[in-house]
């Protein structure tokens, strides 16, 4: 937004969002937001000497052991579409063209061209608001077939440089371009003009690319000379730390509103340059994890691997449109949401057994509700039947957001190795006839820590709404009460798990659900533990245990079963519980 009338962007936004439900709920994350700096400059006043020279000296230690992970061996580019949506929508409408232009409606916009931005439009920004900054300003609807198809297109291009690239979303990528720089003798600027040509010649589209030693700062890189333009960034350490000094803490992705919130009310941080010099009050206010990373920053390292292809675990579609109570409108949603995530599941060979809607109220307030299936779906028309009976329990309401989300995809899939299953807590014949226990008790301390640990999120964490118990129908709220009240599960600073550390950004919501899942088994495991006065037993122990009742006292007499000594009893492959669910 260079070149805008910021201020006036503000007035305007101001007056006509005042006493609306977006207002109120702008003004609920702002009183959240300064209650949290509140608290943890409150922290930070309760800090001694001996602190800051305990946290100074860990820090310095880390940075120690990061400058010497530092890694300026790989050449990494990063493309962005220029202005994506209204690209697409100006090469299918050439009268677009120079004209200010937004992809979206009233309620909501996807992206503007550069023309609507020079007035102040942009991405997410309510459309009556877009309307009053620039009266000229046309709407045109979304069309995310006509933006896969171009993204596709794309994607064939980026194969060439990299068959291994990272799809971030439909209009970026991550490519590692070292191998293919290296095999044709060009340096890494030509390469990213080269491909920026090819993307041109087969889309008629534009992009922009960063290239850096790493993901982090390529990402950034990209951003430089918008639109359709390069920046490189060369792989020396001195060209690196030079770079990343003063550059503004907000350009970092993973650092949105809210962090830079929080690091700039508590610390007074605005560069990334000032994340070294306070690294002390970093280090002693949050997590391990979450220091790492803004001293990384601080001294511009970042990812330099390929990650690993793990299993896709669910898959979502959601669709944000103007407020209306209509229930006709809310079912047509609702179906258009059934078909494009059915086509998204037979893309990929994929069905699945728990499906869960997601509302957005008109108050933003969100709700969410699931069901899991005895069998998995992937039909437009399994899928609608049973969205449409979650609905139901919702209506009448006025919404402004539907999403879909499918999960515990079918058997067809590799199961995830870390992934626990009904077989890992089941006694096999065999266990029982070698005397030994299948029982398995998972340790969270093993499942929660993350090779790839997130990035600090960019927005503020959504309140999940209740699921309604309805048959298989998943009550969160009840859930929420079953956990132990000392390991009631929330997540700090919109991001940090409060029973293990892990973290997790907002976005990240079908991660968060199962994250929250796997807590609420080992909080039901324990439970069961502790309610049950005798030790979970192996077999062989239960047996003999069994011996010595019969010895030690008369016991109600028992009808005597035809097949006894042909079969295991079935109470034989289940650990003894009295817990009921």
């Amino acid at each position: 937004m260079e070149g805008v009338d910021k201020e006036k962007v503000q007035r305007v936004v101001y007056e006509m969002s005042k006493g609306s439900k977006y207002f109120q709920n702008e003004e609920r994350k702002e009183a959240y937001m300064k209650q949290k700096v509140d608290s943890m400059k409150a922290q930070l006043a309760k800090l001694t000497p001996q602190d800051l020279s305990h946290h100074q000296t860990i820090s310095d230690k880390r940075i120690v052991e990061l400058e010497a992970a530092r890694d300026l061996s790989r050449i990494w580019l990063h493309v962005d579409m220029d202005a994506f949506y209204a690209a697409v929508e100006t090469l299918s409408n050439p009268s677009l063209k120079d004209k200010p232009m937004a992809v979206g409606g009233m309620s909501m916009i996807w992206t503007a061209n550069y023309e609507a931005r020079k007035f102040g439009v942009r991405a997410a920004m309510p459309g009556f608001i877009a309307r009053k900054l620039c009266p000229e300003l046309i709407f045109v609807p979304t069309d995310f077939k006509k933006y896969t198809y171009y993204s596709d297109l794309t994607r064939k291009v980026y194969e060439k440089y990299d068959p291994n690239f990272l799809a971030a979303s439909l209009d970026e990528a991550y490519l590692d371009i070292t191998n293919y720089c290296n095999d044709k003798g060009m340096t890494s600027g030509e390469v990213a003009e080269e491909l920026r040509e090819s993307v041109h010649k087969e889309t008629g589209l534009t992009c922009s690319a960063g290239v850096a030693p790493n993901r982090l700062l390529a990402k950034v890189c990209s951003d430089i000379n918008k639109p359709n333009g390069q920046f490189v960034l060369p792989n020396e350490r001195v060209a690196v730390v030079t770079f990343i000094s003063s550059l503004p803490i907000r350009k970092i992705g993973g650092i949105g509103k809210v962090t830079e919130n929080i690091l700039n009310g508590v610390f007074g941080i605005t560069t990334c340059e000032e994340m070294l010099q306070k690294r002390s009050f970093i280090s002693a206010l949050f997590s391990r994890s979450s220091a790492d990373f803004f001293l990384s920053v601080g001294l511009g390292i970042g990812r330099t691997d390929t990650p690993e292809v793990t299993q896709r675990k669910s898959m979502s579609n959601e669709r944000t449109f103007s407020p209306t109570e209509d229930e006709t409108l809310i079912h047509q949603k609702l179906v258009d949401l059934s078909e494009n995530l059915s086509s998204d599941l037979n893309k990929e060979g994929l069905c699945g057994r728990t499906l869960t809607l997601k509302l957005k109220t008109t108050c933003f307030e969100v709700r969410t509700r699931a069901v899991t299936l005895p069998n998995s779906i992937c039909s437009s028309e399994d899928i609608l039947k049973h969205a449409t009976k979650l609905l139901k329990a919702e209506l009448p309401v006025s919404l402004r957001l539907i999403g879909l989300r499918m999960s515990h995809f079918n058997e067809g899939v590799a199961v995830d190795a870390k992934q626990k299953t009904l077989s890992n807590f089941i006694v096999t014949e065999s266990n029982i006839h070698n005397n030994t226990s299948a029982i398995d008790i998972r340790d969270p301390s093993e499942s929660c820590n993350s090779a790839n640990t997130p990035q600090i999120p960019d927005l503020e964490a959504e309140t999940s709404g209740s699921f309604d118990v309805k048959d298989t129908v998943v009550n969160d709220e009840s859930i929420m009460s079953s956990i132990n009240t000392k390991q009631a599960m929330f997540w700090l600073n919109d991001y940090e798990c409060s029973v293990c550390g892990t973290e997790l950004p907002p976005s990240f919501v079908e991660e968060r659900q199962e994250h929250f899942d796997f807590h609420l088994a080992q909080s039901l495991q324990d439970e069961e533990k502790s309610s049950n006065r005798n030790p979970i037993l192996k077999p062989k122990q239960r047996l003999i245990e069994k011996d010595e009742m019969r010895q030690s006292g008369p016991r109600k007499k028992q009808k005597a079963s035809p097949s006894e000594g042909k079969h295991i009893p079935i109470h034989m492959f289940f650990a003894k519980t009295s817990q009921n669910f």
